[in-house]
């Protein structure tokens, strides 16, 4: 399996976010080579706190494979997962995840704390970090870099 592939797939999402002037944030769920699960940061286009990346990609995937156990497949995003979609994966079974940028405020896939490897859950994730890490975590901070310079009094 190329991980570099689908985190550049992922990627494909996160910029789809940028477009709509979301924080750029993008998860594909891959099962047997082929992309069952897309999303992208929808945020503050749906006023929706869990239109997270992941979560929408849950859904759809969940929707697709008409399951809610997500067996035999690998979530791909762009940034470590915050508490809520590391609650989410574990709790719709996904086995691997494989994550971009590490999140020093909000990462639970072994930054802050580690609930996907969580012990005393019934569900422990295998995890593969910082796939392409410069190229993810850039585009986070060129976008924030952008965003802070149109928010400077002229």
């Amino acid at each position: 399996m190329d991980h570099e592939y689908w985190m550049r797939r992922a990627m494909e999402e996160a910029y789809k976010a940028e477009s709509l002037g979301e924080v750029p944030i993008g998860a594909i769920i891959v099962r047997q080579g082929e992309i069952v699960g897309s999303g992208y940061n929808l945020r503050e286009t749906t006023l929706d706190p869990t239109a997270h990346a992941e979560m929408i990609a849950i859904r759809e995937a969940s929707t697709r494979l008409q399951s809610w156990r997500l067996l035999d497949c690998t979530l791909y995003v762009t940034l470590e997962p915050c508490p809520m979609c590391a609650g989410a994966i574990v709790q719709s079974r996904v086995p691997t995840v494989v994550y971009g940028a590490p999140d020093p405020k909000a990462g639970c896939a072994g930054t802050l704390m580690n609930l996907l490897q969580e012990d005393r859950f019934n569900h422990r994730v295998e995890l593969v970090g910082e796939v392409l890490r410069e190229e993810c975590g850039g585009m986070l901070t060129a976008f924030f870099r952008r965003l802070r310079g149109k928010n400077k009094p002229g």
